[in-house]
């Protein structure tokens, strides 16, 4: 009975703003849906953000330090603001955030587009009479948020511009954290930060937004760059400033253009931005503004014509969050590479889904034993052989790489599928999907969402460093959540993914050497995976490839002196060869967060 009072309770607390807003995504995501993104976003951590962010803001004694600070590069940074009517008071308390910043070679650009409304005015003539690094053109008419925005532009004299919306709030490092990874790295000519939501009365700041480093498809799959973004002046003008038939999503636009051409982007880990949250904020309420994710929708098919890409996109439930569907070009031949020892009914069960539940057709399985024992599983060899399965014997003994490494060298196609013999596949288009966006120029390795039996998570990519040398994020969350900022149900590029769904082309494959033979058990994926990112090709996590993995969340303990020693050895081996990004940080990830948790829980200091 006390939970139903405390539910009552807590429906008379909700605002009547709240209580619309909620019917709305009812709505939307339907019932099931609802409930999922309701306890989802009501989710405790067990760290306090607000504690958190107080304790790694700069200190006086730091902030001080900063304005003491001579650069050796020191360029003018020009911050565009397009204002329409501001509140007054968000107005003040943004120019302000500007001002107090502790690098002080700036200007601050304001197009005011309604210069009839007395009170913005006013403000802006007194704050460019105390500034004078203040600049304010009026636009007399409205002419839409992309053509105000150039407009303040047009009045930049820096070498780089930085966008600020007209009520949101800049940290007073912001800057000086720009301009010492500009002095760090001289090419960079992108630059984007992390980032929070405020409260409109700035009594709390929450929803961090912390980001991998450039992150290609994930751009493609939302605008993660967002807040506090920073280009060369030079580089925003040749791409051809904003554009009004994209506004809504007119920064996003700029963002793809830009990141196409820029010789280096560079990213500051640091909550460096403040969106403030109110009610007609996208950031508080998405559905608000259901105009600007078409416009984004259309940003990203215009990014690929211009990169002369083929897909589709497709908006997805969680507003402001695409999917690229990917066309197969031609009809090229899949391998399907399974080793097995023993275990006929799990194979059966595996190969069974394959032939129900893939629509792509032209493939072969290449079954390689390894060392069974039990008569049943040579009779059913005999059963399952044909014109699409075959079985090659590995007789020495088990080594994941090398069983794998010898079967790769039965294959006849252009694509080897590394695929574990307890996998069951759940949707029909799950090879052709993985084949679509391995087929891209860029692209060596494809992974897939797997989960275990009870419909949680398995695996959703693996992150570089978490457990010690690498391990695999939202590990048992419960199937249809989607996660930290949706990341377990977006295309994204990551360090690495598991192979025991990874499909990657031969000839990136054969480029790396294959499997480390090195690694017997444990590894081996991550090392093939970073080995492929070295040679330049991207290892992309695709959500939309699922699969049941029937592995036990207990199995592999290391319980023998032999498998911890051979385990040791192999952690050795990963800490020995890839003892920088072990050491740095996995690209993919963000220094903010714990590597000892799986779920992008803050990281305690």
């Amino acid at each position: 009975m006390s939970g139903k009072l405390d539910y009552i309770n807590m429906i008379k607390k909700v605002s009547p703003y709240n209580l619309k807003k909620g019917i709305l995504y009812l709505r939307h995501y339907g019932p099931k849906g609802f409930w999922i993104k309701l306890t989802e976003r009501f989710q405790k951590s067990d760290i306090d953000y607000k504690e958190w962010y107080e304790n790694h803001r700069p200190s006086e004694q730091e902030l001080e330090r900063e304005r003491k600070q001579v650069f050796e590069y020191s360029p003018k940074i020009s911050i565009l603001v397009p204002v329409y009517n501001t509140p007054e008071v968000f107005l003040k308390q943004m120019i302000q955030s500007v001002r107090k910043q502790t690098y002080t070679n700036w200007e601050l650009c304001i197009a005011n587009a309604n210069p009839s409304n007395q009170e913005v005015s006013s403000i802006l003539n007194v704050a460019g009479k105390k500034d004078n690094r203040i600049k304010v053109v009026d636009v007399p008419e409205n002419e839409g948020i992309a053509q105000n925005t150039n407009r303040a532009l047009e009045i930049a004299t820096g070498e780089f511009v930085g966008l600020l919306d007209h009520d949101d709030l800049l940290e007073e490092n912001a800057l000086y954290e720009i301009v010492s990874c500009l002095n760090k790295d001289c090419k960079t000519d992108v630059l984007y930060t992390d980032e929070d939501k405020v409260t409109t009365d700035l009594d709390e700041y929450f929803s961090p937004n912390f980001k991998p480093d450039f992150n290609l498809d994930m751009l493609r799959a939302n605008n993660y760059i967002c807040h506090f973004f920073v280009a060369k002046k030079a580089l925003i003008e040749s791409v051809g400033k904003f554009r009004a038939e994209y506004n809504g999503a007119q920064d996003y636009d700029l963002i793809l253009r830009c990141t196409e051409q820029a010789e280096r982007i560079s990213h500051v880990a640091k909550i460096l931005y403040h969106w403030r949250v109110h009610k007609e904020s996208t950031a508080d309420n998405p559905l608000s503004k259901m105009y600007a994710y078409e416009a984004g929708k259309k940003a990203i098919e215009d990014h690929l014509r211009r990169c002369h890409t083929k897909g589709e996109v497709l908006q997805t439930e969680n507003l402001g969050f695409y999917r690229v569907k990917y066309p197969v070009t031609g009809n090229p031949l899949v391998s399907i590479l399974i080793p097995n020892k023993d275990q006929a009914e799990t194979l059966d069960k595996c190969l069974k889904s394959i032939e129900k539940l893939t629509d792509y057709e032209n493939y072969e399985i290449i079954v390689i034993e390894n060392n069974s024992t039990e008569e049943k599983t040579f009779e059913y060899y005999e059963q399952i052989c044909n014109d699409k399965i075959r079985v090659v014997y590995w007789k020495k003994e088990f080594n994941y790489s090398a069983i794998n490494n010898f079967g790769a060298k039965q294959a006849k196609g252009d694509y080897l599928l590394l695929l574990n013999n307890d996998m069951e596949v759940i949707s029909r288009d799950w090879l052709t999907e993985l084949l679509s966006t391995c087929q891209r120029k860029e692209v060596g390795a494809v992974g897939a969402r797997l989960y275990y039996p009870d419909d949680t998570v398995q695996h959703a990519g693996i992150i570089i460093g978490i457990g010690g040398v690498a391990g695999s994020v939202f590990v048992g969350m419960k199937r249809g959540y989607t996660g930290y900022m949706h990341r377990a149900a977006i295309q994204q590029d990551l360090s690495a993914v598991t192979a025991a769904c990874m499909m990657m082309k031969r000839s990136v494959f054969e480029e790396v050497g294959g499997l480390e033979e090195e690694l017997k058990v444990a590894f081996n994926d991550v090392d093939l995976c970073l080995r492929i990112r070295e040679k330049g090709h991207l290892i992309v996590y695709d959500p939309y490839v699922e699969l049941y993995h029937y592995e036990s969340k207990t199995r592999g303990a290391e319980d023998t002196k032999e498998k911890v020693r051979r385990f040791q050895g192999e952690i050795e081996y990963m800490r020995s060869h890839w003892i920088d990004i072990l050491k740095n940080g996995d690209p993919a990830y963000n220094p903010n967060l714990s590597l000892k948790k799986w779920d992008y829980s803050l990281k305690v200091n």
